[in-house]
């Protein structure tokens, strides 16, 4: 391990040691290699980059998409004592020209760049004469996953980031994602020219998130029960219109829950204001599409609900990884329907997408359906997507409460043959009126009360049989052609079924009981102190948050929740004990270290001295 690097991430960022992969990562690019990471979401990808910009001579230049964030971002280097800037459309000209100075003179440590400024003349221009001088550290490609059209945030401008290995072979690259399925990283690799790169994978496991998913029955009623295990908490719905983004925002405000909405349909200062608010104030619900969220720096948001199903498990990880970043127990909970799977393939049907990623789409879209039918731990599934191997988790749905599993050949046969009988023409609303014998006005209409199958499944009722019906969907037996209205068609995988030759084994959907709030261990999932809750953590937070509004920042940013547990659990009563607290360098004991040492020192008094102290008032 580099004995500089361990010094920097003591003294700048606070931090006792490396956490898994990080000290070979780091020294993989001082060393100036090139590098592709995968580390899950809170893993600690960022000092993967920022410690080597730091060894290396010059400036480290980092690639992201995220224009809002990138504020953020250098507001906690700067607390840390660490030169950072950002380029991006949010500066006005003379900002940026005074930035490009600072640049010039060698006064950042690192700068954030939007990839469609890092690819302008002007700034390729500047690039040159850094490196033509050795002052470029490094280039870090964050959130490289936006190169794969086959990944679900693909930004076309990212394909021309191959110009930074093209043009500046010397200077040592470092791309990374918290997701890419085995598809998306060689995509990864062979846009970006990182063939030789070496490829550090991390455990993909989130343990201290739950995942649970739920038959759509009553969607809104069902959020609100949700949320009501978590109160007062901060956390993201997603949907999958701008339409029920606005119009569950606007509901969940009238029930009581402040709620704002997030879509690419708002004016961009509408959503710089909700993202702003979200990310500084406490207790906030954020309704939105997937345009809100990746790189989210929010330590602690408790939970992401879905009411509509992800397009693929990527994008569902993803999503579901935007809780409980600083570790503390979360939730991941979504419901679905039938309907979601008909949505989905009319948009993968009706893009333009050429025929093999349409099918790639199509197979993702399999997996996920799969995913939310399997009577499988929800982790297993979900890790083993990545190629990694797990156990069951105690930690799901699936494995807190159990499924049913039954034998469901007989009733998966007159649902195939239902499909058959009609033609494979119609949906399975119409399928269910046939098979328990429900004489609708389409039924009549088209003579299907007369068919063989007409009444054989009176006995199932119409939420068993959307069951049967989603489970053959996900098992790939039948097929909902998005050209005709989500009509059920037979797949080849069908006829053994039909015919006898292998039985069929399915989860019987019960009601679940009410979704309770994940448990607290004593020290959280991650490590964090069981004083979370106590007074002189309440007195820290309130004085993070004062420190934050007087510098207009996200709290987040001055200090983690972790670091004010940490304070509360060790009780540091010298500038040297502060510097022992993770998360606390150098700069921050300088800058807070006397303001945190006397609420500390006020919490630890005698009794009857504080109780003086307040008399002498």
């Amino acid at each position: 391990m580099n004995a500089s690097a361990i010094g920097i991430l003591r003294r700048v960022f606070g931090y006792p040691s490396f956490r898994g992969q990080q000290a070979e990562i780091v020294d993989q690019i001082v060393d100036g290699g090139d590098a592709l990471v995968l580390m899950p979401t809170g893993g600690g990808k960022s000092l993967c980059y920022q410690i080597p910009a730091l060894l290396r001579p010059g400036v480290g230049v980092v690639v992201s998409p995220l224009i809002a964030l990138m504020q953020d971002q250098v507001d906690a280097l700067r607390q840390a004592g660490v030169r950072a800037a950002f380029l991006n459309s949010s500066l006005d000209f003379r900002a940026v020209v005074d930035t490009e100075r600072s640049l010039m003179r060698g006064e950042l440590d690192l700068v954030y760049v939007a990839p469609e400024r890092l690819l302008t003349d002007r700034f390729i221009g500047l690039l040159e004469q850094l490196t033509a001088r050795g002052q470029v550290a490094l280039f870090a490609i964050d959130e490289a996953h936006c190169v794969s059209q086959w990944g679900h945030d693909f930004r076309p401008e990212y394909m021309q980031l191959s110009q930074l290995h093209e043009r500046f072979p010397d200077v040592p690259r470092i791309a990374l994602t918290a997701t890419a399925d085995q598809l998306t990283r060689q995509e990864i690799r062979t846009r970006l020219g990182l063939g030789h790169a070496r490829v550090f994978v991390a455990s993909f496991d989130r343990p201290n998130i739950r995942y649970s998913i739920v038959e759509r029955d009553n969607p809104r009623k069902q959020l609100l029960a949700f949320l009501g295990t978590h109160p007062g908490k901060a956390g993201i719905v997603y949907c999958l219109s701008r339409r029920k983004v606005d119009e569950t925002a606007a509901w969940l405000n009238t029930q009581g829950v402040t709620a704002l909405p997030y879509h690419a349909g708002l004016a961009a200062a509408d959503r710089q204001r909700h993202q702003q608010r979200f990310l500084r104030e406490d207790g906030l619900v954020m309704v939105a599409t997937i345009a809100f969220g990746m790189g989210i720096d929010k330590p602690d948001v408790r939970f992401v609900a879905h009411l509509d199903l992800p397009k693929s498990l990527e994008a569902y990880y993803q999503e579901t990884g935007r809780a409980g970043r600083d570790g503390e127990p979360s939730e991941a909970w979504m419901t679905y329907g039938l309907n979601d799977v008909v949505i989905h393939r009319q948009m993968i049907e009706d893009s333009t997408a050429p025929a093999e990623q349409k099918r790639v789409e199509r197979q993702k879209l399999e997996s996920m359906l799969a995913y939310c039918e399997s009577a499988q731990c929800r982790r297993v599934i979900l890790l083993n997507y990545f190629g990694e191997q797990a156990k069951p988790c105690g930690n799901c749905d699936a494995c807190l409460e159990p499924p049913i599993v039954w034998d469901g050949t007989v009733a998966a046969q007159k649902a195939l043959s239902a499909a058959l009988r009609t033609g494979q023409r119609f949906g399975a609303g119409h399928l269910i009126d046939i098979l328990r014998g429900k004489n609708t006005d389409k039924v009549q209409q088209f003579g299907h009360q007369r068919l063989p199958t007409f009444g054989v499944g009176a006995d199932i009722d119409e939420r068993g049989w959307r069951s049967v019906f989603r489970q053959l969907l996900a098992g790939g037996l039948l097929d909902a052609d998005a050209t005709a209205y989500g009509a059920l068609k037979l797949t080849d995988s069908a006829r053994p079924v039909l015919k006898g030759e292998v039985r069929l084994q399915l989860r019987r959907q019960v009601e679940r009981t009410q979704s309770k709030p994940p448990p607290r261990s004593r020290t959280g999932a991650a490590g964090i102190p069981a004083t979370s809750d106590s007074p002189l953590v309440a007195r820290l937070r309130h004085w993070r948050l004062e420190q934050a509004r007087e510098q207009g920042v996200p709290a987040y940013v001055i200090m983690h929740d972790r670091t004010l547990c940490e304070i509360a659990a060790l009780l540091p009563a010298s500038p040297q004990a502060l510097l022992a607290v993770p998360g606390i360098g150098v700069a921050k004991a300088q800058r807070y270290g006397d303001a945190l040492l006397a609420i500390v020192a006020e919490r630890t008094q005698p009794a009857d001295l504080q109780e003086a102290g307040n008399g002498a008032g």
